[in-house]
C-alpha cells in the first residue's frame, strides 16, 4: 500500500508518498511558506505523486497532520486530506504533531517516556506525555510551563518540541532533548498512519481558538475544545 502524507500544521507545506510494504519514502516536496498552504498544497501534492511515480489511484491512503498548529493550515491540511480520501474511497488518517515529536524523539532516546510540548505564546504549552512505549499518558492538553515541566521532570522524559528548551531550563537539570521544530519531518506522518490503520475521520486538533479569522472556503467546523 502507498500512504500519501500531508502536513500544514506549521510554517511547512509538505507532501510525501510512502510505501508501507517496502518501508521507504518514494518522493516528497516542502515549502517553507510561513502562510499560503491553500493556494499551494495542490500542487505541493502532485509534485510529491510525481517524484514518487504515483497517481492518485495507486493511493491506499491519505495521513495528514492534525495539530496542534497553525490554526488556517490545520483546516487547509486536513480538509484536503478528507476531501481527496471520500473521492478516492481509501481511508484518512489524523497523526497529531505532538506523537509525531515524540515518535522522533524515542529514535534519538530509545526506552524513554518522551514529553512533547509546543510553545503555543501566551505562557500556555501545548504538551502531551508518552510513556516509554509511546503510549499516551497525558494530553494533547494546554499547560503552563511550570506544570509542563512538573511533568518532564517527573517522567525524566526527553524533550521534544519548540518549548522544549524552556521547559529544560526550567527543570534546572541536563535533560535530554530531541527535536525542537514545531512539526516533524513528513515521513513521520507517513509511517505513523500507516502503524495505526484506519480509525475516525481526522478533525483538527484545536487546543484553544484561532488568534485570527480563518480563510474562507473550508467547510470544516471548529471543533469544541
Amino acid at each position: 500500500m502507498k500512504v500519501l502524507a500531508i502536513d500544514c500544521a506549521a510554517s511547512l507545506c509538505a507532501a510525501c508518498v510512502y510505501d508501507v510494504a517496502a518501508g521507504r519514502e518514494l518522493g516528497r516536496a516542502v515549502l517553507d511558506l510561513g502562510k499560503g498552504h491553500a493556494e499551494h498544497l495542490m500542487a505541493v501534492i502532485a509534485e510529491a505523486l510525481k517524484a514518487g511515480e504515483t497517481d492518485y489511484p495507486g493511493l491506499g491512503a491519505i495521513a495528514v497532520s492534525v495539530g496542534p498548529g497553525s490554526f488556517t493550515g490545520l483546516r487547509v491540511g486536513v480538509s484536503t486530506a478528507r476531501g481527496l480520501a471520500l473521492a478516492l474511497k481509501i481511508p484518512a488518517i489524523g497523526v497529531t504533531t505532538l506523537e509525531a515529536l515524540a515518535a522522533e524523539a524515542a529514535v534519538a532516546f530509545p526506552g524513554r517516556a518522551v514529553l512533547a510540548a509546543l510553545d503555543a505564546g501566551r505562557d500556555e504549552i501545548h504538551a502531551a506525555l508518552y510513556d516509554k512505549a509511546l503510549v499516551l499518558t497525558y494530553g494533547p492538553a494546554v499547560a503552563t510551563l511550570p506544570e509542563a515541566s512538573a511533568l518532564a521532570s517527573e517522567a525524566s522524559a526527553v524533550l521534544a518540541g519548540t518549548a522544549a528548551a524552556q521547559i529544560a531550563a526550567l527543570v534546572g537539570r541536563l535533560s535530554d532533548i530531541g527535536p525542537q521544530a514545531p512539526t516533524a519531518d513528513i515521513l513521520t506522518y507517513a509511517r505513523l498512519a500507516a502503524a495505526k490503520g484506519e480509525g475516525e475521520r481526522p478533525k483538527p486538533l484545536y487546543l484553544r481558538g484561532a488568534d485570527a479569522k480563518p480563510q474562507a472556503g473550508f467547510i470544516l467546523s471548529r471543533q469544541p475544545n
